[in-house]
Order: structure tokens, then C-alpha cells, then sequence
């Protein structure tokens, strides 16, 4: 028995043998057999848009790799620069390549003065963080019109640094800004999420010291949130880079993506239905009110996992090691509750709704001091290196531009009519 299909015309009687390869099958052949005829697959359902080999994952089995190492070994040994390095490069860095790579992002942490004097000062006084960041990363381009030459493996290479490097300067600026604080410089001395808590939470002090398991807990965070295969925001990344735009406009509509409720903004909707359930009292309650019809269970369920989201188990660990430090949440005894009661309901398990990454990583958020507003920065922030990746690789492998093709419903064709005939 071979490892293929075969489909056959039943209007001619023609077929044609398709091989299967790497779980997938080429929509080329298929056209060879089928000209004309569109494969109609709303929301990307079961299309493969690209062949990738940064980033697998097994919704049924619960299994997330990056570059084939497993998110489990990764979150407990590695950093997040170390992985942003794995992503880029295919590999882990050695001693010597990780220190390199480390002081160049270094190198590029500060914004230009004009950037941040001019760009971020237009912005209302109470604008959200993340339409500051969607803008700021696009409007870093102007200052690096080399970034244009997206063919060019070296000019490719300082953009993916200076993104890197730059996106948390620019989500720490965004959230002072907002809060009506002073631009903090960045703090070279310190690792790369130190740096960022400074740079969030600095007020006087002649150097702010992070907690260090707060700031482990936030590089573990960015670890789980570095790349997730093909999803919504990965898609518009790769979409608008296909027409060879820069990578910092790329970037942009990526992070305008994740900005959705139903992707980066998921984190926040769960701790305002933690919020309204009030009480762990009123847990059994809220769930019969979700299988009724009268609610919404968020934070549970994906798109891809069929499964216990992976990372949502490491998320669960980081965060009585961050409640520690920081005081246990009130919300997370109705987390835990709320867990419990839907893992053991039928309802939710037969329908393979499992607690995802957003379910605690807000709760972790929220005790750390993060504003709401910021939730989704924050996850813009190490998801930046996962774009990256996905641009890269799209480039070379020099794809063409994305243009899907539609099933047309509207109206046949139509004479205009003057005005004074119209009904």
C-alpha cells in the first residue's frame, strides 16, 4: 500500500495519484485535475499555508517543540535569548555564539531620541499600549530604510537584532507613557528581562534591582510565548512580507493581529470572568450557566489543542513560584476551582476543552504589577523573534506573494441603471 490518495473527476472520469508527504498533500496536483476548481476552506481549517521547520506542534498529543526541542526542556534549562537564538538560527548557540548574540541585542536596546520625543508625544495621554506598540513598530522603518532590502541576508540579520533588542525599549516606553510616567533609558547591565522591569517599574532609585524569581518567572513566560507554528499573527507577518514589505511593517501587522481578543487579548478576558465569578461559592454555578448557553468559559479550548495545552502545565508551575514573591492572587482560587470543576465535567472534557496558556499566565501578570492594558505587549514582546523566524524562512524560500482565491456568491452580471430608474 502506498502513502497517498487518489482523487478522481467524476465529470470526466480522470484521476489522478497524489503522494502523501510530511502529512499534507500538494494542492499542485490537485489543479493539474482540477482547473478552476477551488478548495473551499474557510478560516484555514485544514490548508497548510507553508512548509516550515521551525516550530512543531501536536494539538491531540499536547506536544509543542521549537526546532524540534521540546517547550518542557526549554522553559526549565534555557533562556529566552538562548531560544530566540534556536529560532533564528536553527540552533542552540554555543558559549561563544550566545555572547555575541546577547551583546548585540545589547547594542540596540535604545530608540532614537527623535522617535521617542516626537513619535510616542503625538499619542494621547491615555492611548492603549498596544495600538502605541502596533504604531511604534511600524513607524521604526522610517528610521531604518535599509530594512527594505529583504533579500539581503546581512541587512535581514541587524533588523531581526534591532527588533529584538528594541520591541521591549518601545513596550516599556508605551506603558509610561500611558501612565503618565518618565521614558526610562535601558539598563545594559542588567539581563534581558531585568531590563525590561527596570525600565518598566524604575522610579528613582540610582538603579532598580528586580526580583530575580519575579524576572525568571517573566523569561520563562517569553519562552512559552516565542512562536506557536501558523497562527493568526504568524499569518498576517508572513501575508504582508510576502509582498516583500520591510519587516518592521511586517512585524506591525502581526502584532495589530494578536492585539484581537480571540488571540493575544485572551489572558485579559479570563481575568475579567475570574473577576465576575466573585467567589469559588459561585464556580458551579457560572459552569451550569456556560453549559446553558448563558456564558463563556474563557481561557479553555484552542484551535489546535485537542490536549492540555503544554504550556499551560509550565504557566501553572511559574506561578506559585511568582506568588511567593508577590502574594497568592485572590483569583486563583477560583482559577483552581474553575479548573477542577470543568476537568471533571463530561460537557467540557468530551468537547476536549482543556486549560490553555492564557488561563494563568494573566494571573501572573496581574500579581506582577502589569496593568491589564499591557497584557498583550507582553506577549508581543518574545513573540517578535518567532515572527522573525517565519519571515525569514518565508524569504528564503522565496515564496510567492499570498493571494488566496475565493468562491464568488454575489451577483451575476448587471446592467447600470440611471438614477431616476432605480427602485
Amino acid at each position: 500500500m502506498t502513502d497517498s490518495i487518489t482523487v478522481t473527476d467524476n465529470r470526466t472520469g480522470e484521476a489522478v495519484e497524489i503522494p502523501i508527504v510530511d502529512g499534507g498533500i500538494s494542492a499542485g496536483e490537485l489543479r493539474k485535475l482540477l482547473p478552476g476548481v477551488w478548495f473551499y476552506d474557510p478560516a484555514f481549517m485544514t490548508t497548510a499555508l507553508a512548509s516550515s521547520s521551525v516550530t512543531y506542534l501536536d494539538g491531540d498529543g499536547g506536544i509543542l517543540r521549537y526546532r524540534g526541542y521540546p517547550i518542557e526542556q526549554l522553559a526549565e534549562r534555557s533562556s529566552y535569548l538562548e531560544v530566540a537564538y534556536l529560532l533564528v538560527h536553527g540552533e542552540l548557540p554555543n558559549a561563544e555564539q550566545l555572547r555575541t548574540w546577547t551583546e548585540d541585542i545589547r547594542m540596540h536596546t535604545y530608540l532614537h531620541d527623535n522617535f521617542r520625543k516626537r513619535f510616542l508625544d503625538g499619542f494621547h495621554y491615555d492611548a492603549h499600549p498596544m495600538g502605541m506598540l502596533v504604531s511604534g513598530i511600524a513607524a521604526l522603518s522610517t528610521f531604518y530604510p535599509e530594512a527594505k532590502d529583504v533579500v539581503d541576508p546581512q541587512v535581514r540579520h541587524r533588523q531581526i537584532i534591532r527588533m529584538i533588542a528594541k520591541v521591549p525599549t518601545l513596550a516599556a516606553a508605551c506603558h509610561r507613557y500611558s501612565a503618565g510616567m518618565p521614558f526610562v533609558y535601558p539598563d545594559n547591565g542588567l539581563s534581558f528581562t531585568e531590563n525590561f522591569l527596570s525600565m518598566m517599574w524604575k522610579v528613582a532609585e540610582p538603579r532598580y534591582e528586580p526580583d530575580p524569581v519575579l524576572a525568571h518567572a517573566l523569561d520563562v513566560l517569553f519562552i512559552l510565548h516565542a512562536d506557536h507554528e501558523q497562527n493568526c499573527g504568524t499569518l498576517a507577518m508572513r501575508t504582508v512580507g510576502s509582498a516583500h514589505a520591510d519587516p518592521y511593517i511586517a512585524a506591525s501587522a502581526a502584532a495589530a493581529a494578536l492585539s484581537g481578543p480571540r488571540h493575544g487579548g485572551a489572558n485579559e478576558q479570563v481575568l475579567r470572568m475570574l473577576s465576575q465569578i466573585g467567589h469559588v461559592d459561585n464556580v458551579d454555578a457560572f459552569i451550569s450557566d456556560v453549559k446553558a448557553g448563558k456564558g463563556k468559559l474563557m481561557g479553555f479550548g484552542h484551535r489546535v489543542y485537542k490536549n492540555y495545552d503544554p504550556r499551560a502545565k509550565i504557566v501553572k508551575q511559574t506561578a506559585d513560584a511568582v506568588f511567593e514573591v508577590t502574594g497568592r492572587n485572590p483569583l486563583l482560587d477560583i482559577a483552581l476551582k474553575l479548573e477542577e470543576a470543568a476537568l471533571s465535567d463530561e460537557y467540557f472534557v468530551s468537547r476536549k476543552l482543556y486549560p490553555n496558556v492564557d488561563f494563568y499566565s494573566g494571573l501572573i501578570y496581574q500579581a506582577m504589577g502589569f496593568p491589564t492594558g499591557m497584557f498583550t505587549v507582553l506577549f508581543a514582546i518574545p513573540r517578535v523573534a518567532g515572527w522573525l523566524t517565519h519571515w525569514q524562512e518565508m524569504i528564503d524560500q522565496d515564496s510567492k506573494i499570498y493571494r488566496p482565491r475565493q468562491l464568488y456568491v454575489g451577483a451575476d452580471r448587471r446592467d447600470y441603471l440611471p438614477l431616476e430608474q432605480r427602485k
